[in-house]
């Protein structure tokens, strides 16, 4: 899934759009999504990938796109 990640967010700055990469450095407890996972995130707000199985994503891009 994450190379389909990194193939969606190469498409969308093809296209012309800016695009964030969050990846999961670290992880503790029981995380739901392991370490070198990805999420890109479109200047217009869709995403694709998971960094945290839904519950953060919104909150990434936010901060990424800003």
């Amino acid at each position: 899934m994450d190379q389909d990640v990194i193939t969606t967010a190469n498409d969308w700055i093809a296209a012309g759009h800016q695009v964030a990469l969050a990846t999961v450095i670290a992880t503790w407890g029981s995380a739901p999504r392991p370490t070198g996972s990805l999420l890109a995130g479109r200047d217009d707000g869709l995403m694709t990938g998971s960094v945290s199985g839904g519950c953060v994503e919104n909150n990434v891009v936010a901060a990424a796109t800003q």
